[in-house]
């Protein structure tokens, strides 16, 4: 199996998800109609939080693919392989998917080799259909097979972009950062922080946030955030557990580190 490969096995608790909007209902009506769904937002919001609550919630088994630059068709459709016996067929997790009516998630799918959106265009229209050129099978997908892609458009550029003529084949759900009230309420909850330290690591991530545009490539995610909470719930003092959560991941640039750091001692120094 390909080690970009995770199998989410279901179980009896639902992983913890705070709704941002609508997202949940939309993205019921796509798997009771069979539509494909396409998740765009940034790094550290929710994106893969969100699909393994749905997956949960609908009682379906997920396959999570994380696609990186040497991710193939083969990776995902599949590939012949030698044993002790000859060679056999080993189905990719997209083939497993189909075959058994799950959700299959690529993560960041604009980072896979172009051929992986060839494979993924017959499965995205009427047909529902896995074409497998290698052991001349034609695979209807049943009804509770789903096909789930995210990315983040910060950095896509013109040689890692996703096709208009794709991304239209795909019902949108667009996510971003928590609103700070909301955010609060995600760090209580994933972590067991109190309200006031979440607040405050909240107002941190809010004023780091404002110089993203200026000094840093990309903006304090929530998940950062649920990293510095848990690091202090733990007993690790707040200004090197926000050091080590906050700052230190966003750049490695030392003026700017110390920029972030005096951020930090106005918010808990």
């Amino acid at each position: 199996m390909n080690q970009a490969v995770k199998i989410f096995q279901e179980e009896a608790v639902l992983p913890f998800y705070k709704p941002q909007g609508g997202e949940v209902e939309l993205f019921e009506y796509a798997y009771q109609h069979r539509l494909p769904v396409l998740i765009k937002g940034p790094t550290g919001c929710g994106k893969s939080r969100f699909i393994n609550y749905m997956a949960h919630r609908l009682a379906s088994q997920l396959y999570t693919v994380a696609c990186h630059d040497d991710l193939s068709a083969s990776d995902l459709v599949g590939r012949h392989l030698i044993g002790d016996g000859g060679t056999f067929w080993s189905d990719g997790p997209l083939t497993r998917a189909v075959r058994e009516g799950a959700i299959c998630y690529l993560d960041e799918v604009v980072e896979a080799r172009k051929d992986t959106t060839v494979v993924l265009h017959p499965l995205t229209d009427d047909r529902r259909i896995l074409p497998l050129e290698r052991t001349g099978e034609t695979l209807k997908a049943p009804p509770g097979f789903m096909l789930v892609v995210s990315y983040n458009p910060g950095y896509q550029n013109l040689l890692k972009g996703m096709k208009p003529s794709t991304r239209q084949r795909f019902v949108a759900i667009r996510f971003d950062l928590p609103k700070p009230d909301l955010e609060v309420q995600i760090l209580m909850g994933e972590t067991g922080i109190d309200e006031a330290q979440a607040k405050r690591l909240v107002q941190l991530a809010n004023s780091m946030r404002a110089l993203k545009d200026h000094d840093l490539e990309e903006a304090a995610s929530t998940r950062l955030l649920v990293y510095a909470a848990t690091l202090i719930l733990g007993g690790y003092a707040p200004l090197e557990a926000c050091r080590a959560a906050m700052v230190e991941p966003l750049t490695d640039d030392l003026e700017t580190i110390e920029a972030l750091m005096e951020v930090v001692y106005a918010s808990f120094g």
